[in-house]
Parts: C-alpha cells; sequence; structure tokens
C-alpha cells in the first residue's frame, strides 16, 4: 500500500508542456450522506446500480441492471411470493435534488435494442437521455425523452466490426455530449477500443481515435498490464474497458483508460494533450473507472471513481496531483463496493453507484466552499 500511494504522489505523466502554473487548489471536503435517496416507492428495489447523470434542474438519473436482483431480493416478485419486498424497479429512475422518486421507466422489453446489461447513463442539454449497454450483444446508444419515449439509434444490436469500423460500435460505455457542436463523444468501450464521435442529431460519424489519439491498432490479444509501464514505455492501446469519456468547459475531453490505471486528455480533433496515472499498481479491473469536475469557474478539481481500491480520487485537473481522496472498501455509508460510476451537480455535491453486489446509489454532500 505504501509503494502504491508513493506512486501517486508522484502522479502527473505529462507527454506534452504542462499548464501554466497556478496556485494547486485546497482539497474539497465531502460528507456521506445516509438518507439519500429516500425509500424507493411501490415496493421497488434496484440491482447493479451501473450508471448516473444529473441534469440542468440538478435531478439525478440512474440506471441500474434489474436482472441482477436475486431471487431473495426480488422476492415480492416471484411466484408465490417470498415476501413482502421487492419488486424490481424500472431501469431508469430520475430523483430530485432531495432524493425523492420523481418517475422511472425503462427495462427489458421497453425497446427491442433495450440492453441486455445495462451500463451508461447521460442527460444532455436538450433533455435526451442516452443510455448504454455492455452486454455481449450490446452495440447500440438509445436515445430517449426524459419521460422515455424512443429518440435514436446509434449502431446496430448484435452487429459490431472492431475499433476501426466507422458504423458499428463495440459495447459502448458511456457518452457525453457537446453542446456547442452537438456532437455526441463515446467511449467505445468494453469490445472496441477506442473514443467515436457522431452527431448526435442525425448519427452521422464524425471521427474517431485510439490512445494518444492514434489510429486504433488491430482488436488482437493484450499482454497483461504490468505496473510501472506508464512511467517506462507507456503503451500505446487503450485496454478495454475505454469506461468514460467527461468534456471540460475549456474544451479538452478526458477519457477513462481503466485496465492502463491512466487518465489521458485530448482536444476535441482527438489531438493527444497528456496524459495523469492514477495507483499504477493497481491490477485486476484498474484505477480510473469514472471522471468528473468540481463546478468551481475554472473546474479546478478532477475526480476519479475506483472501483478496484474502492476510493474516490481528487485531483488537480490541469496537472494531476494528488489533492486527497475519501471512501474505502466496505459496506457502510461512506464506504464502496465496485463504485462503477459517478456525477456531480451544480452544487458540487457528489453521486456514486455500484455494480457488483454493493446495488446502491450514494451522495456526498460538498462541505464548504468551492475553491477561488
Amino acid at each position: 500500500m505504501h509503494r502504491m500511494l508513493g506512486a501517486i504522489a508522484a502522479l502527473a505523466l505529462l507527454t506534452a508542456p504542462a499548464p501554466r502554473a497556478t496556485a494547486q487548489p485546497q482539497p474539497p471536503q465531502y460528507q456521506v450522506d445516509p438518507f439519500w435517496p429516500k425509500p424507493l416507492p411501490n415496493r421497488w428495489g434496484i440491482g447493479q446500480a451501473a450508471g448516473v447523470a444529473t441534469d440542468a434542474r440538478d435531478h439525478v438519473w440512474v440506471i441500474h441492471r434489474p436482472r441482477t436482483m436475486t431471487r431473495d431480493e426480488a422476492g415480492a416478485a416471484q411466484t408465490p411470493p417470498l415476501s413482502e419486498c421487492c419488486i424490481p424497479a424500472p431501469s431508469v429512475v430520475e430523483f430530485d435534488p432531495d432524493g425523492n422518486v420523481v418517475q422511472a421507466w425503462g427495462g427489458p422489453g421497453h425497446h427491442p435494442s433495450w440492453p441486455e446489461n445495462e451500463h451508461g447513463i447521460y442527460v444532455d442539454h436538450r433533455d435526451r437521455v442516452w443510455i448504454a449497454g455492455n452486454g455481449n450483444n450490446d452495440h447500440v446508444l438509445l436515445a430517449f425523452t426524459r419521460t422515455g419515449q424512443f429518440i435514436r439509434q446509434i449502431g446496430l444490436h448484435r452487429e459490431t466490426g472492431g475499433s476501426n469500423d466507422t458504423q458499428r460500435l463495440g459495447r459502448p460505455a458511456d457518452v457525453e455530449v457537446d453542446p456547442e457542436t452537438d456532437e455526441i463523444y463515446v467511449a467505445d468501450g468494453y469490445g472496441n477500443r477506442r473514443v467515436i464521435v457522431f452527431d448526435s442529431n442525425t448519427g452521422a460519424y464524425k471521427r474517431h481515435w485510439g490512445a494518444y489519439g492514434e489510429r486504433p491498432p488491430a482488436d488482437d490479444p493484450l499482454p497483461a498490464y504490468r505496473p510501472g509501464e506508464s512511467a517506462g514505455t507507456p503503451a500505446r492501446f487503450f485496454r478495454n474497458p475505454v469506461h468514460c469519456v467527461r468534456l471540460a468547459r475549456d474544451g479538452l475531453l478526458y477519457v477513462c483508460d481503466r485496465a492502463n490505471d491512466r487518465i489521458q486528455v485530448f482536444r476535441k480533433d482527438g489531438s493527444f494533450v497528456r496524459e495523469f496515472v492514477v495507483a499504477p499498481d493497481t491490477l485486476g479491473s484498474g484505477s480510473v473507472w469514472d471522471m468528473d469536475f468540481l463546478p468551481d469557474r475554472g473546474q479546478s478539481v478532477l475526480f476519479a471513481a475506483d472501483g478496484s481500491n474502492n476510493v474516490m480520487w481528487m485531483l488537480e485537473r490541469g496537472g494531476g496531483a494528488l489533492l486527497g481522496r475519501f471512501g474505502r472498501n466496505g459496506r457502510n455509508a461512506g464506504e464502496f463496493h465496485w463504485v462503477h460510476n459517478m456525477a456531480v451537480d451544480s452544487r458540487g455535491n457528489i453521486f456514486t453507484t455500484e455494480v457488483d453486489t454493493g446495488k446502491r446509489v450514494q451522495r456526498f454532500r460538498l462541505m464548504g466552499q468551492f475553491p477561488r
């Protein structure tokens, strides 16, 4: 553990000129809210909580996997019922800022290409709700209205074509839409090893790239990740999964290269800017599962959810220096088991979701003011 923290302390591996030096922000302080969300109505329960997003109203959107509830957890849905509770909630649940359920919709049968294994969720500036899946046949993105009416599909269910196919996806993990251009950036994903960009209004292909902004190599089996390789000879490829994309206000795109224990930063055209290495001794599923920014003027802090070490890293966004951390592996409030996705609202509160047997949503309240 000491070796890991020593490596993290030297965190920023910059392969392009560093931004101008600025005062390092103080790490924000967070406190878990054990009473958020409120109890679900209708005897609902949730399975693996795969994705979370916040919208312009500071409403919180969660996508979960109803089919992962055990027979005991879904006791009220058995024939005959085994117990009073519970019934699987619809896959998409919208909460207001106080944690009350506003509405819920979706799930198997809601659309012919509904994911076999729900994954990411994102609400764009046009109030379109985008969802993704990482099941073996989940090679599509689906867009819905807030109330669940189908709008658009990108990709083809059950069809994939590799990391240089311009029409088909490969188990995409998550998306973000640029409000300035209406382009949708896709972390593609669990099957492919790239970022790909489409017109969010038409689905027309725009561009794609792999690690370092290069053309993705052939989708051949990869050698195992070795701790320290990023500091020596960095891998010139993304490893599966390419797990998230996050667009900052200044136009920089941050990409989760999860199993390579790193964040790569690009301009919108795919040109490489820099990379940050996070907890480089982490094996298995890697250290960078999702990201978001503190919503101060400069988005000075980058949060990275780490579902292997089950912590939330707080990094200085410009250079990647470690500012702090919170959380640990566990089942109590404020602890994590496979923290999978995260989102930040306009007030700086953090929302997290957990998969495997975690199966929950948590809110961490920002204590104090944004850095100045």
